[in-house]
């Protein structure tokens, strides 16, 4: 077993990231296997230095290790831009203009009924997608979408499944056409997406078993259509719960009173934030 913890220098460690790291850490160590650390930074308007730094640190002193050195996915646009590449000569890809406010009242049009939402939001209504494939060069500082139509049509009756929590799951491709659509895998701000960067990486990384909360789980059925799209290996999958607050509010970054550096502030010890998030 190969596991990972991938989270974003964004903001302070909290216990649902806590839950997720040890998960990932014991699985691997149980298993005799190796567990990796990637630093999530393609959002590089909210990625800190001192965060990073932070990271390191809350997770030493909850007396977890990893592989070094650490992957940072600031350091791997060449590999994403190589995985745009292979989709655009595939005619899957196509640029678009639209800015989530224009999605969102195009949406909300009368005559176009009620907003679906799909994993990234509301799914694109097809405003800049082409009747015909794209040509020349893959455009760069604007986003891609993918047109869902045609990358299925590209694979053909290649199998799209993947194994969630030991059960083989079929992914619906009515549902990738009606309920994912067109999504973004390159926004114009970062060059790539999380959706490309996390299948890339988890290849790279030589990842077995994938992790992640359960607010993920949606995506993965984009992630399985991107890892046969570009030849890729599918990991294995569990969507693990999620931890909250007293009212039942799932934590966020800027939760700070949940913050592990916190805890370790007001004196507890490694084996409380276990016992915090049940493990």
């Amino acid at each position: 077993m190969r596991t990972r913890f991938a989270p974003s220098p964004t903001g302070p460690l909290h216990l649902g990231h806590a839950y997720s790291a040890i998960l990932n850490h014991d699985a691997a160590r149980a298993s005799g296997g190796s567990f990796v650390l990637r630093i999530e930074d393609i959002d590089r308007s909210r990625a800190r230095p001192e965060w990073e730094a932070a990271i390191y640190e809350d997770l030493r002193w909850l007396g977890l290790d990893w592989e070094e050195p650490v992957m940072r996915q600031s350091d791997r646009m060449p590999a994403y831009a190589e995985a745009l590449d292979r989709l655009w000569d595939m005619g899957v890809l196509y640029p678009c203009d639209c800015r989530r406010r224009d999605i969102i009242e195009a949406l909300s049009a009368p005559q176009e009924g009620s907003v679906t939402y799909g994993p990234d939001g509301p799914v694109y209504p097809g405003t800049c997608r082409p009747g015909t494939v794209p040509t020349g060069p893959r455009p760069t500082g604007t986003a891609l979408r993918l047109d869902m139509r045609r990358a299925l049509q590209r694979i053909g009756d290649a199998p799209l499944s993947y194994i969630e929590s030991g059960e083989r799951i079929e992914v619906s491709r009515d549902a990738l056409v009606d309920a994912v659509g067109d999504v973004a895998i390159a926004r114009r701000d970062m060059d790539t997406s999380y959706h490309l960067s996390v299948v890339v990486d988890d290849a790279a990384q030589g990842i077995t078993d994938v992790m992640r909360g359960a607010d993920l789980a949606d995506a993965t059925q984009i992630h399985v259509l991107l890892q046969v799209l570009l030849s890729l290996p599918s990991p294995r999958y569990v969507h693990h719960e999620l931890i909250r607050d007293e009212a039942g509010k799932r934590l966020a970054k800027r939760d700070d009173a949940r913050a592990i550096s916190r805890y370790r502030d007001d004196g507890h010890r490694p084996g409380d934030i276990r016992a915090m998030v049940n493990l």
